[in-house]
C-alpha cells in the first residue's frame, strides 16, 4: 500500500452514495497499520462459543437458517485446519437428520418446509461432520425422495423454485446441483434446460442476476412453448446470484458438451470484466463490493473473489506450471517474500484477453484481497466481517475465510489428477456410467497450481484451500462423492514428488 491514499473522485455533486463511501473510506484507511496477522485463535474462540453455548439472541432471526449457521460453523473450522470432536460430530450428524423432511430434502429447522437454500447446507455440513454407516449420517439421506422434491420444483424454462410455491433464483439452482452432483443423482432429466436458464440470467454488465422472464407461444400441439427470446433478466448483476450462476454454469459442462449445436452460451469476457471492477482501490483496501456503485464487503471475497477460479478452469487463462498433486493442506507453507512484477503475457485461446505467465499473477489483486481481509475483516474480538466497524458473525466469518483462502491458494483443475482419477474409476452397468465419471472426474480433479501459493503476512497465515465450486475442503468432497459413486479415490501425491 503506498503512504498516501487517494479518495474516490467525485463529480462535486454529493449524494448519500458519496458521502457513504468517502465515510468508509476514512474508516478503512484507519485501520491499515500493524502486522497482518490472522488471529485464528481468538475466531476459533468465537466459533467454538456459538457451536457449544449457543448463538446470541440476536440470531433468533435466523430459525429457518438453522443449516446455514451449522454448515458456516463448520467449514469455517475446516479452513482454519481444525477438526470436530467426536462429540460434536455425533450431536451434528443427529441435528442434521432432524430437518430432514419426510418427502425430501431439509428444511431450516426441525418440522419446517423443504428447501433448496438449507437443503444444500445440511448436505455440506453431513459431508464434514457425517460419514457412511449406521449413525453416520450420509445413508440416511433418502436420495430418492431428495431427487422427487428436486423435480416437484422444476419449471417448464429450466429453472427451479427454491421451495413448493415459492420464488426461481438461480442460487437455489446452485444449491440443487451441488447437493444432486455430491449425492450422484445428478440426471440430463434433472438439469434439462437449465444451462440456457442460467445463461439467461447474464446481464449486460456481464455479471448476473437472480432469474430471468420466460415467455411462451401456444405449441402445435396446444401447450405453451419455451420462446428463446425475449428473457429478460429480473434485476442487476449481483455477487451471490454470480457466483452461484458461474458455478453452476461449471457444473454443467457434461450436459452442455452432449447438447445438440445451438449450444447455449456466456460471454466470459464481459463477465471477466464485471468481476475485476468489483474490486476495490487502493483506498478500499482491495475488498470486492458485490454490485456497481456499492460498498465493499467482506462476504464478497468469496462470492467475487471465488469467480476467478472457475473462469480460469473454463478456459480464460492457463496456468504457466502444471498444478501439483498434492492437496493444498499438505502442501508446504509458501513464505512472505515479495511478489513477482509481470513480466511476460499470452493469450488464452478462449479469448482475445491477455494473461501473466508469471504464476504470482493472477487475474484479480490476491495480495490486495488478502490484506482487506486481514486489516479490515477481522473483529478485534474474533471472529471475522462485513467491514469496521461492524461487529462479527457466522456468515462473514466463513466467507471472509474462503476469500482469504482463494487469494491464497489458486485451485484450477490438474491433468494429472484427472488422470490418475480416471484410472482408478470402476465402470457400471448404468446408462449414465459416462456421465457420472464426467461429473466425478471435473469435481475431483482441482489441485493447487504449482509455485502460485502466496500468503500474506507469513507462513502462520496460512488457510487450508476450499474446492472452488462446492467451498468444502478436497478432503471432505472427496470423502463424500467416493461413497456415492462407489469409488476409490487415489491418494493425493506430495508436491515434492509431483511431475
Amino acid at each position: 500500500m503506498s503512504a498516501t491514499l487517494r479518495p474516490t473522485p467525485t463529480d462535486g455533486f454529493p449524494t448519500e452514495t458519496s458521502r457513504v463511501q468517502h465515510e468508509t473510506e476514512e474508516i478503512l484507511a484507519k485501520h491499515l497499520f500493524g502486522p497482518a496477522t490472522l488471529n485464528k485463535n481468538a475466531h476459533m474462540q468465537f466459533l467454538a462459543r456459538n457451536l457449544v453455548q449457543g448463538f446470541p439472541a440476536r440470531y433468533v432471526s435466523q430459525d429457518a437458517s438453522q443449516p446455514w449457521l451449522m454448515f458456516w460453523t463448520f467449514q469455517a473450522f475446516s479452513v482454519l485446519q481444525v477438526g470436530l470432536d467426536p462429540g460434536n460430530r455425533q450431536r451434528a450428524i443427529d441435528t442434521i437428520l432432524a430437518w430432514q423432511h419426510p418427502d425430501g430434502g431439509f428444511g431450516g429447522g426441525p418440522g419446517q418446509n423443504a428447501h433448496l437454500i438449507p437443503t444444500y447446507a445440511s448436505v455440506c455440513a453431513l459431508a464434514i461432520a457425517g460419514r457412511p454407516g449406521p449413525g453416520g449420517g450420509w445413508d440416511d439421506i433418502d436420495r430418492q425422495k431428495m431427487y422427487d422434491f428436486f423435480m416437484s420444483l422444476k419449471q417448464p424454462d429450466g429453472s427451479f423454485l427454491v421451495s413448493r410455491n415459492a420464488e426461481v433464483d438461480v442460487r437455489g439452482i446452485y444449491c440443487l446441483i451441488v447437493t444432486a452432483i455430491l449425492l450422484d443423482i445428478c440426471t440430463p432429466e434433472l438439469v434439462e434446460g437449465t444451462a440456457s436458464f442460467v445463461a439467461s440470467c447474464q446481464t449486460y454488465e456481464g455479471g448476473f442476476s437472480s432469474a430471468s422472464q420466460p415467455y411462451f407461444a401456444p405449441g402445435a400441439d396446444g401447450n405453451p412453448t419455451l420462446l428463446p427470446s425475449p428473457r429478460p433478466q429480473l434485476g442487476e448483476a449481483h455477487g451471490g446470484y454470480t457466483y452461484c450462476s458461474l458455478a453452476a454454469w461449471t457444473m454443467l459442462q457434461p450436459f452442455i458438451a452432449r447438447m445438440p449445436e445451438p449450444k447455449p452460451s456466456i460471454n466470459l469476457k464481459a463477465l471477466l470484466r464485471w468481476c475485476t471492477h468489483m474490486q476495490g482501490t487502493e483506498i478500499e483496501l482491495g475488498g470486492f463490493k458485490g454490485r456497481t456503485n456499492k460498498l465493499v464487503d467482506g462476504c464478497y471475497s468469496w462470492w467475487v473473489g471465488g469467480c476467478f477460479a472457475l473462469l480460469q478452469s473454463l478456459g480464460l487463462s492457463r496456468p504457466s506450471h502444471p498444478p501439483h498433486e498434492a492437496a493444498a493442506s499438505d502442501a508446504p507453507p509458501a513464505d512472505d517474500g515479495n511478489w513477482d512484477d509481470v513480466d511476460g503475457v499470452y493469450g488464452s485461446p478462449h479469448s482475445d484477453i491477455t494473461h501473466s505467465t508469471n504464476p504470482s499473477d493472477s487475474l484479480f489483486n490476491r495480495k490486495a484481497l488478502q490484506e482487506y481481509i486481514l486489516y479490515a475483516g477481522q473483529h478485534p474480538s474474533g471472529g471475522l466481517r462485513d467491514k469496521p466497524p461492524k461487529g462479527a458473525d457466522a456468515y462473514h466469518t466463513l466467507y471472509c475465510l474462503a476469500g482469504l483462502s482463494a487469494a491464497q491458494h489458486p485451485m484450477i483443475p490438474s491433468p494429472f489428477r484427472r488422470d490418475e482419477l480416471a484410472g482408478a474409476w470402476t465402470d457400471s452397468e448404468m446408462p449414465t456410467n459416462d456421465l457420472r465419471k464426467s461429473l466425478f472426474l471435473d469435481m475431483l480433479c482441482y489441485a493447487e497450481e504449482e509455485g502460485a501459493s502466496k500468503v500474506v503476512g507469513g507462513p502462520s497465515n496460512r488457510v487450508n484451500a476450499t474446492h472452488p465450486v462446492f467451498n468444502l475442503t478436497m478432503t471432505h468432497a472427496e470423502g463424500m462423492m467416493a461413497h456415492f459413486y462407489k469409488q476409490q479415490v487415489p491418494p493425493r501425491k506430495p508436491a515434492a514428488v509431483a511431475k
